[in-house]
């Protein structure tokens, strides 16, 4: 068995140039949208805190599944509806063009969730 990554740079440069690729992409887009986002493995996979969990991302030989918690996935049914998801999961097929407008859409949803959390919990 291999052993986890010890950071995202490392668990990026494990995968095959296309999908190393499209993970860079999601990365670059939550740290453009939450500067403040502290970078982190959780559960061997790539995630992203702030005030909590956001999200995270695993590569998979056939698509990249992507988690925003439960919640994420409620909010955007309609639109993750075209793709194979589950209570807090959802599958991104690399065949296909990542839906970085979606994903955009659901780390600003997970944020502002989070500081929601943090506030009534202050």
């Amino acid at each position: 068995m291999i052993a986890p990554a010890k950071n995202v740079d490392a668990y990026i440069a494990r995968q095959p140039v296309e999908m190393g690729i499209k993970l860079e992409k999601i990365r670059k887009l939550i740290k453009d949208l939450v500067p403040e986002v502290e970078e982190v493995i959780s559960y061997g996979m790539p995630a992203y805190k702030y005030h909590g969990i956001l999200v995270w991302y695993a590569a998979f030989k056939n698509h990249i599944g992507f988690y925003p918690k439960a919640s994420g996935i409620a909010a955007f049914k309609k639109e993750l509806s075209v793709y194979k998801n589950a209570k807090g999961s959802v599958q991104f097929p690399l065949d296909k063009t990542l839906p970085i407008g979606l994903i955009s859409k659901i780390v600003k949803y997970r944020v502002k969730e989070n500081l929601s959390k943090s506030k009534n919990n202050a």
